[in-house]
């Protein structure tokens, strides 16, 4: 009919702020101004993520997206920004936004929206939790694994002025085997002074899943090395890797990661064949710098790699000296199979259980008989026996710590400045109370790398255990701006520091962040929820404290405090008191 009101089908936002009235009763003024600032970045982020706004109404904001996926991403976006402005006011200041999302269909008239599903999306606003986002079934149905999130169903509820009733899901960061539980860092990052880089998951294109290791092999490959030249910025592995799998668009990468460049590629191999191909384009821009395709036989797949490597650093402008090239695949291998040992190994380390420490070490011990003069299989080998020591799974741990030192030892004499080799020496010298000592390694670690956001991190983790609260908060924060969507455990540093400076309520946000996205089997669960609930009791939240203490029980029912002393990461005195305060909990 002509005179009907056009239709489309779009992805519903719809968000709004918890408990308003009760907030500009308090305090009129400074409500209103938060207010505004938040809806300026609600704005900015729904503009980049390729969303419209179709009206404000008060608290509350309305909007739709062509993708579920840019829907999600954007409140999740906005949710993780939102907890970053609040983390240092006290919870009864700040200001929470509820997101709901929908999919269906509305009516599009004078540039805004209406209709039934704009109502349902307003509906599941209301369900979410205060910071947190409710997705309808359509919604989760639609986005299936696209996103490293875990949907908690909520059942079917019925709502108000709705008919039927609504299948409705909370969203939870996750943490899991395929993905690590990754944090977003503000968006509006500014872009570095010098020349900044993020590579992108190679896409593996021979068509066996089985190929993908080889793929992520030679990405993580070219992130290292590019993160050995002082003079380039180079986004961390953690983030990028959550665009894995996705169809992206380049701009919005530059704009979440902060850079001004993007590598992006693709593998084919097949039989003794690979094919490689690179572009490095502009991010500002969308233009390619520069662009090529590799046909080689396999084992020339690390001189493709230095090949690629040295391309983008001239595409971007940087000369490469002689020293800074040799350094480029340092602990490298001419063994194409030891190589490959190598790279599965580390996706085994990554996991953090028992049984996967115990295949990254078989894969370790492979590759050195394969090739013992590998300076990265010794490497490999070392943080077996360190995360083995760490989590007392073996019978001696001061045997099992000097065999992680000794293999970082050979390492570094097979290659004497192995930064890597160095960070593994600081973890090792940080559990054998040799503090001083770790922090300076740590720092060389950091010198010869330091836009390698691991080592970064490894550092920070040198300076709280020396005590150098201050320090290791401002080498954290390095770390987390050099991986813009950064792994859990950087929160359980912040939190570290903050609680033994008497930042309670930032230790507690930041303890919070980080049980939200660990997984919830991973051994460093019951520890960082003991955290939780001891920096949620200090800040004064005595409520919430004892909630997350009991799950700390229903956890393990034989949980004792005992047991948290064992992996204390800050001076005794700090500890004690930690341990007193626990016991005041559990004891109510």
């Amino acid at each position: 009919m002509e005179d009907q009101l056009p239709r489309k089908l779009a992805a519903i936002f719809y968000a709004d702020v918890a408990e308003y009235s009760r907030l500009t009763d308090q305090d009129e003024e400074e409500t209103h101004q938060k207010l505004s600032q938040n809806l300026d970045l609600i704005r900015d982020s729904v503009a980049q993520h390729q969303g419209s706004i179709g009206h404000y109404a008060g608290d509350a904001v309305l909007a739709d997206f062509n993708t579920v996926t840019n829907a999600l991403e954007c409140a999740i976006s906005i949710q993780g920004n939102l907890s970053l402005q609040n983390q240092d006011l006290p919870d009864e200041r700040k200001l929470l936004f509820r997101i709901g999302i929908n999919l269906g269909e509305v009516i599009v008239d004078r540039d805004e929206i209406y209709g039934n599903d704009v109502n349902i999306a307003s509906r599941l606003e209301a369900l979410a939790d205060a910071g947190g986002v409710c997705v309808s079934d359509a919604v989760r149905t639609a986005i299936g694994n696209k996103l490293p999130l875990d949907y908690e169903y909520m059942g079917e509820q019925s709502v108000k002025n709705i008919e039927q009733p609504i299948r409705a899901y909370q969203v939870r960061l996750r943490s899991g085997k395929s993905q690590p539980g990754l944090l977003p860092a503000l968006h509006g990052l500014e872009l570095p002074e010098e020349p900044s880089i993020a590579v992108l998951p190679f896409t593996n294109m021979s068509g066996d899943p089985e190929q993908e290791y080889f793929s992520d092999g030679i990405t993580e490959d070219i992130i290292t090395a590019l993160s050995r030249l002082p003079r380039i910025f180079v986004v961390a592995r953690h983030s990028t890797y959550m665009y894995k799998g996705q169809g992206v668009d380049i701009k919005r990468v530059g704009r979440e990661q902060g850079v001004r460049f993007v590598l992006e590629g693709s593998v084919r191999k097949s039989g003794r064949q690979i094919r490689i191909t690179a572009q490095l384009v502009d991010a500002r821009s969308g233009n390619h710098r520069w662009a090529d395709r590799y046909d080689r036989e396999l084992d020339d797949i690390f001189a493709v790699q230095d090949e690629i490597t040295r391309k983008v650093t001239i595409a971007i402008q940087i000369e490469i000296s002689a020293g800074e090239q040799a350094r480029l695949w340092a602990g490298g291998t001419d063994n194409l199979e030891a190589w490959e040992c190598v790279v599965r190994g580390n996706e085994y380390l990554h996991l953090n259980s028992r049984e996967d420490n115990r295949e990254a070490r078989r894969l370790a011990e492979k590759a050195l008989s394969l090739d013992p003069d590998y300076a990265n299989a010794w490497l490999l080998s070392g943080f077996t026996h360190y995360v083995e020591a760490l989590w007392k799974w073996s019978a001696s741990r001061e045997e099992t710590l000097l065999i992680a030192e000794q293999t970082a030892v050979k390492a570094m004499g097979l290659e004497e400045f192995n930064p890597d080799a160095l960070s593994l020496l600081a973890c090792v010298k940080t559990e054998q109370h040799a503090f001083k000592e770790a922090v300076e390694i740590g720092r060389k670690a950091v010198e010869l790398t330091p836009k390698h956001s691991p080592n970064v991190a490894v550092y920070a983790i040198t300076l709280l255990r020396a005590g150098e609260y201050p320090a290791a908060v401002r080498v954290i924060k390095k770390a987390i701006r050099l991986s813009p969507y950064y792994p859990a455990w950087y929160m359980h540093v912040l939190g570290s520091c903050s609680f033994a400076t008497g930042a309670y309520e930032q230790a507690a946000n930041a303890y919070q962040a980080c049980v939200s996205a660990t997984d919830p089997d991973s051994a460093f669960m019951p520890i960082v929820r003991v955290w939780l609930a001891i920096s949620l009791a200090s800040a004064g939240h005595n409520a919430e404290a004892k909630n997350a203490a009991e799950a700390v029980f229903r956890l393990d029912p034989e949980f004792h405090i005992d047991k948290w002393r064992q992996f204390r990461r800050i001076d005794p005195a700090v500890q004690e008191h930690a341990v007193k305060i626990w016991n005041e909990i559990a004891s109510r």
